[in-house]
């Protein structure tokens, strides 16, 4: 069940990203779902840490602003997919402040959901 619980959190994570997308611009591109879906991952590593929440939660937009910068400079050249180039300090049109301090609340959010989802797929399986 390993990897189909970790497939479904994926899933789940690269749906969860596109929707936003789509529900703030109207449109996303398909790498936002890989994107997505290994930040989501991310997020229930870091929750699984030993560390005070304002310290999971900042690392978690320290980790989605990485993952964000990466799929950027890999699929992002053009600025087709987005264009942060016309914000105060941006990072190579790739990155920026603004969106870094938005991923702060929907890291605890994607934290708690990741949790939420983890135990009921734990339960389905069987593994209380």
């Amino acid at each position: 069940m390993k990897i189909g619980k970790y497939l479904s959190l994926f899933c789940l994570g690269g749906g969860a990203y596109v929707g936003l997308e789509l529900l703030y611009r109207g449109h996303s591109h398909i790498s936002m779902f890989g994107a997505g879906g290994l930040c989501f991952l991310l997020l229930g590593r870091l929750r699984r840490r030993n560390l005070p929440a304002p310290a999971k939660i900042g690392a978690g937009a320290g980790a989605i602003t990485a993952v964000e910068l990466a799929t950027g400079l890999l699929v992002n050249r053009d600025f087709s997919v987005w264009d942060y180039r016309g914000q105060p300090g941006n990072f190579l049109g790739q990155i920026c402040p603004m969106f870094m301090a938005l991923w702060v609340p929907l890291s605890a959010a994607g934290m708690a959901l990741y949790g939420w989802t983890e135990r009921r797929l734990d339960q389905l399986a069987g593994n209380r």
